[in-house]
């Protein structure tokens, strides 16, 4: 896997090339056409020894299938809160790499701007495809918000030390809301538009969704 840093590194080291990367964040919209959007879901199997990764690309806005793979390889690194994307995203190349269909935009199942040192995994792997990337957490990392409208659209900023990181997004209405920030090459504005586009019927976006349905049907093969 060609990357821009060394892989088997120390905690201590992994916070420092963080720290590095951020500074080439793009962190305003920087892409054309969008037309078509992937999702990724990264789980573990045999008490986390294998790290699982899967990523399904659908057609924007439509959200229809048009390419998806799996990849396995073994764990690398251990989990540590705020480091995940070193132990995420080796597996996450390796399934990128087997596309036939490239991705215009990501949308990460996990934290992008809204993480302590400002580089969750969706700001990493934005950096390392050179694709525009969003992250969309189900949980709160850090930072802190004001009241969130119940309907389904309704948004509510998410602070950290006087600087707007993200946001919360109510997907449907009544329905616990999503963390969104941006990746990498987006704007927040517009990574929160994007996300509702590809947001139907459930509170999950579809890109999610599929990802995970691949993932669980192909696990054990």
């Amino acid at each position: 896997m060609n990357s821009i840093h060394p892989w088997d590194v120390t905690p201590a080291q992994a916070r420092t090339i963080q720290e590095q990367l951020r500074e080439q964040l793009v962190i305003r919209d920087d892409f054309t056409q969008i037309q078509n959007v992937a999702g990724l879901d990264v789980g573990f199997e045999h008490k986390g020894k294998i790290t699982r990764a899967a990523v399904v690309v659908l057609r924007f806005p439509e959200l229809e299938p048009l390419d998806c793979a799996l990849a396995k390889r073994p764990t690398s690194f251990p989990y540590v809160p705020g480091l995940l994307s070193f132990r995420e995203i080796p597996a996450v190349m390796d399934a990128l790499g087997e596309l036939r269909v490239k991705p215009d935009l990501l949308l990460c199942d996990g934290q992008g701007y809204a993480h302590p040192r400002r580089f969750g995994l969706a700001c990493h792997l934005g950096l390392l495809t050179g694709l525009p990337s969003i992250g969309v957490a189900k949980s709160r990392l850090i930072g802190e918000h004001g009241n969130l409208g119940r309907k389904k659209g309704a948004r509510a900023w998410l602070r950290h030390d006087g600087e707007v990181i993200g946001a919360l997004l109510r997907t449907r209405a009544g329905v616990q809301p999503l963390y969104v920030s941006v990746g990498h090459r987006i704007g927040l504005e517009t990574a929160l538009e994007y996300v509702l586009a590809c947001t139907s019927r459930y509170r999950l976006p579809e890109t999610t969704r599929q990802a995970h349905r691949l993932a669980s049907e192909m696990k054990g093969r």
